[in-house]
Parts: structure tokens; sequence; C-alpha cells
């Protein structure tokens, strides 16, 4: 079962209630997200730390449920 836009943007809401967040479905097939992330919470950590975060926010269900999400992450400038 593919997750749902409402799924996806519950759980990143959850994590960074303060972020702009757009979701787009790539393909049409709610298997393959882009997720653009704009959080305070993200100021001052690596990109690499930023999408750990955001893995962290969606409890494991990626691979499974979440099959590809492509993640743009930062700061507000």
């Amino acid at each position: 079962m593919a997750m749902t836009r409402e799924t996806l943007e519950g759980f990143l809401t959850e994590a960074f209630p303060d972020a702009e967040i757009i979701l787009t479905d790539l393909a049409g097939d709610n298997d393959h997200w882009q997720a653009e992330i704009v959080s305070e919470q993200f100021k001052g950590k690596t990109r690499v730390a930023q999408h750990q975060m955001v893995y962290a926010a969606l409890k494991g269900k990626m691979g499974g449920e979440l099959h590809a999400l492509a993640l743009k992450t930062r700061a507000p400038s």
C-alpha cells in the first residue's frame, strides 16, 4: 500500500510544526514523492543531518509504504 499525501504530510508536520512543506507526487502513484521542507530546525545542520531528521520523522516507513522520497531541505534564509 502506498503512502497518501495526507499521511506523509502528517508525519512531516508533526516532526516539523514550524516548517513550510511542499509535497509533489512525482509519478502520480502516491509512491514517489518529492518533499521540499524549510524549517528552523535545520539551521546549522548539514544536508545529511537534515535528511536523517526527515527519515526519522517517517518512523520507519521509508522503503515500505513510502517507496521513494526526493528531499530538498533548508533552513529559512
